[in-house]
């Protein structure tokens, strides 16, 4: 037999406050026996009655197993790839200490709600690189993570197809996953799109896989650090300004039937964006057959209650006038 609570101090606990209180009950018959007459066999029968179903409670109590059967436990999951812009825009300080800090204490706290799932780091901004692949590893990730600066790639415009494409690729090559449980997390500021992005997106939506947009920065925005000074706009030669542009990234998100979520010093919505992908169906990652005892608390607890119900119903006589 197996115990649920092998624990046996609450048991001696509950077993002394019963023995003690059953005592004072028997030094206050004992009283009553110096001035009555006492069937004693019949206070006998009670007190086996009532010990009875007081040990069936503390065994009910200790929750035991009685016999083993085989279970299959399933292990569910998701696969999210997360696609951050690293154009330098996203050094711009509208957000503090500036975008791209704020992003990287963002996703740190964001990963760890999905500890079960795979997760993958696609950075991207003229071109588009694995930066980690499909893991569950929370320890890598966060390495990564810590290591996202806008000098990993090259800074000559934002090509927006590129990490989508490498999304889709990198799916394709998992066979077994369903395409329900499969979404892009894509973050940038939206700045120099273009719009050659229709063809990934149709492609995206046919597969199933949702793309969650999470639009960075202000629309007032500001100057854009570089060393010591600021980048300048070649068509002014005054500091040029980086704005939060959302219009293509929440198209994105709505031809992939995903959602489009901000984040600045004012607008928070990255809790949003956690139950969006909680609410994203997973599929079963492995299963694993593991040994199951069966609790069989429940009957020890149903013959004492039945017992404490007789105890109660039909007491027995103990004194005889």
């Amino acid at each position: 037999m197996i115990w649920a609570y092998p624990d046996t101090r609450l048991i001696y606990i509950l077993a002394a406050v019963f023995g003690l209180l059953y005592l004072v009950y028997l030094y206050r018959f004992y009283l009553i026996n110096k001035k009555l007459v006492v069937q004693k066999h019949r206070l006998f029968l009670k007190l086996l009655l009532r010990l009875s179903y007081f040990i069936l409670f503390l065994i009910a109590l200790a929750g035991p197993s009685i016999g083993t059967s085989m279970k299959e436990i399933k292990e569910e999951g998701k696969d999210i790839f997360i696609a951050i812009d690293l154009s330098q825009s996203m050094n711009a300080t509208d957000i503090g200490p500036s975008r791209i800090q704020r992003i990287k204490f963002e996703l740190k706290n964001l990963v760890k709600n999905f500890s079960g799932d795979r997760i993958g780091l696609i950075i991207f901004s003229s071109e588009a690189f694995i930066q980690c692949p499909l893991t569950f590893d929370q320890n890598v990730l966060q390495l990564h993570l810590d290591g996202l600066n806008t000098g990993l790639v090259p800074n000559q415009g934002t090509d927006i197809s590129a990490p989508l494409n490498m999304a889709l690729n990198k799916f394709d090559l998992e066979e077994s996953a369903e395409a329900n449980s499969k979404s892009i997390i894509l973050i940038s500021d939206g700045e120099d799109f273009g719009e050659d992005f229709q063809d990934i997106t149709s492609q995206l939506s046919d597969k199933g896989i949702k793309v969650f947009s999470l639009g960075v920065g202000t629309s007032q925005g500001s100057n854009i650090p570089k060393g010591s000074g600021k980048i300048i706009d070649p068509n002014t030669n005054l500091p040029a300004i980086s704005r939060l542009e959302s219009d293509n990234l929440k198209l994105i998100a709505s031809q992939t039937n995903g959602s489009y979520f901000e984040l600045s010093d004012d607008v928070q919505e990255i809790p949003n964006l956690i139950s969006a992908l909680e609410r994203q169906e997973a599929t079963v990652t492995g299963s694993r057959m593991v040994e199951a005892s069966a609790n069989k608390y429940f009957y020890f607890l149903l013959i004492a209650l039945g017992l404490g119900l007789l105890d109660l119903m039909l007491p027995f006589k103990t004194i005889k006038l």
